[in-house]
């Protein structure tokens, strides 16, 4: 016996252990095997963002399973590969356990999060619609800076370097263009700052999942607070 033999790990149980056959995902989600919409639809129900954007259904869950599976609404943007997960305070959020029929769960939850495509194709339109003067870009900014340093002192930033444009596509003055332009910074890092011994440094990438879901949500509720304003 090695050492190896010794060592026992935990089990978890998780509904997508075993394979499924072709046959078997036919039958529990056609649609993804479907060449085009359901001819009982019409083009009305076909949803589309400006900005190289489509909306996501976002699928999160632990690693070893011991927590639920969480479905989310999200926006990907195409054009950095980048996506905008929305707070759970403006769309509902669907939890599904790891027990009975999960996969059925799942799938249904997915469902429900689609069904919220349209209303927020809606939010975006309000979004694009808010244009921002120049110190209101920066309070933005700034506020924003306020979610990832919650203490000023620590940030070593001036918020106008969370508007710097990196690509074309990024041009514009709408609180949606602002929001993408300051959630990239915030989230992929890379802007200079000064750190706490006076050191110039690069403001790193956000690397946990659960930080970076966080701050998107508060950078959506900010941008909501906004358009209400």
């Amino acid at each position: 016996m090695n050492a190896r033999d010794e060592i026992s790990f935990p089990s978890y149980a998780n509904a997508f252990d075993q394979g499924l056959t072709l046959e078997a995902l036919r039958g529990r989600v056609p649609a993804v095997f479907a060449s085009g919409a359901d001819e009982r639809l019409s083009d009305m129900e076909t949803v589309q963002l400006r900005g190289y954007s489509l909306p996501e259904v976002v699928l999160l869950n632990s690693h070893d399973g011991t927590s639920r599976y969480e479905l989310r609404l999200g926006i990907f943007r195409l054009v950095c590969s980048n996506g905008l997960i929305v707070s759970r305070g403006a769309f509902p959020a669907y939890c599904v356990a790891h027990r009975g029929k999960v996969v059925d769960e799942v799938v249904a939850s997915a469902l429900k999060v689609s069904e919220q495509f349209e209303r927020l194709a809606a939010q975006v339109e309000r979004m694009e619609a808010r244009r921002l003067t120049r110190d209101e870009q920066v309070h933005f900014a700034e506020r924003a800076i306020a979610l990832r340093f919650p203490d000023p002192t620590r940030s070593g930033m001036h918020p106008s370097q969370l508007l710097t444009v990196r690509r074309p596509e990024d041009l514009g003055d709408d609180l949606y263009t602002i929001t993408n332009r300051v959630q990239e910074h915030l989230c992929r890092g890379g802007a200079n700052r000064r750190a706490a011994d006076g050191r110039l440094t690069r403001m790193r990438r956000i690397t946990s999942i659960k930080r970076e879901i966080e701050l998107n949500s508060q950078l959506w509720d900010l941008a909501t607070e906004v358009i209400a304003a």
